[in-house]
C-alpha cells in the first residue's frame, strides 16, 4: 500500500527553517543546525535516513524548494535527496508556473500547476508504477518545504507525519504548522540520537 509520508526537521520550537530563508540561504539564519542528524556519523540516525529514502517511491516539494535545489548552489551527485542512499525516485513540484528550464536534467521531474491534492496525485501515480516494477510497497514523501507540508496535512492527504526533532531553539522563521485544524495523531515511534529526536506518528 502506497502511503503519503510528511518527512521534515524541525525546530523544538515549531520552525523548518531560521529567520530570513533566502535563494542563498534556503534554511535562514542558523537553519542549518535542522539538518545535523541528516550528515552525522550517528549509526541511528544512518539507519533512519538509509530506511525512509529506500521506500521513496516519489517526492512531493514546493516551487521555492525546487528554486534551491536546483540552483547553482543545489544538489549535486553527492548531496541531495538519499544521496549515496537510494536512486531516482519521480519528483513532483507544486508550483504556479512551470521553469522555463532545469539544471538537473537526470532527475525525473514532474510540475503540477493545480496544487498539492493534485501534485500528491500524481505523485501516488508514480511511486505505484514504481512499486509494480519493483516488487515492493513504496511510499510518497512530501519533504518540503513547510507551506506544502502544511498544505497536504490541512487538506487531509498525509497518512504519516515524520518530524526530526533539532535540539535547537530558532527564535522564528518558517512554521510548520499554523492555524491547522485539530488532528489526532498516533505516535509509532520516538528513537532518539546524538543528534535528534526521530518522531514518527500515524495520522487519523
Amino acid at each position: 500500500m502506497t502511503r503519503i509520508i510528511a518527512d521534515i526537521s524541525i525546530s523544538l520550537d515549531g520552525f523548518v527553517t531560521g529567520p530570513d530563508p533566502s535563494p542563498e540561504h534556503g534554511l535562514g539564519v542558523g537553519g542549518e543546525a535542522l539538518h545535523t542528524w541528516a550528515f552525522s556519523d550517528d549509526p541511528d540516525d544512518r539507519r533512519l535516513l538509509r530506511e525512509a529514502t529506500a521506500r521513496s517511491g516519489a517526492v512531493v516539494l514546493g516551487r521555492r524548494l525546487f528554486d534551491l535545489v536546483d540552483g547553482p548552489d543545489g544538489w549535486d551527485d553527492t548531496t541531495g535527496y538519499g544521496a549515496g542512499e537510494v536512486g531516482k525516485p519521480a519528483f513532483v513540484v507544486v508550483t504556479s508556473s512551470v521553469p522555463e528550464s532545469v539544471r538537473l536534467t537526470g532527475l525525473d521531474w514532474r510540475f503540477v500547476t493545480t496544487g498539492v491534492a493534485d501534485a500528491v496525485a500524481v505523485a501516488r501515480e508514480r511511486a505505484q508504477a514504481a512499486s509494480s516494477a519493483g516488487g515492493k510497497d513504496l511510499d510518497v514523501v512530501i519533504m518540503g518545504g513547510g507551506a506544502t507540508i502544511g498544505s497536504a496535512f490541512d487538506a487531509g492527504l498525509v497518512d504519516v507525519l515524520s518530524l526530526h526533532l533539532a535540539p535547537v531553539l530558532l527564535g522564528s522563521g518558517t512554521p510548520l504548522f499554523t492555524g491547522t485544524a485539530p488532528r489526532t495523531l498516533v505516535q509509532r515511534g520516538v528513537t532518539p540520537t546524538s543528534t535528534a529526536t526521530h518522531l514518527l506518528y500515524d495520522v487519523l
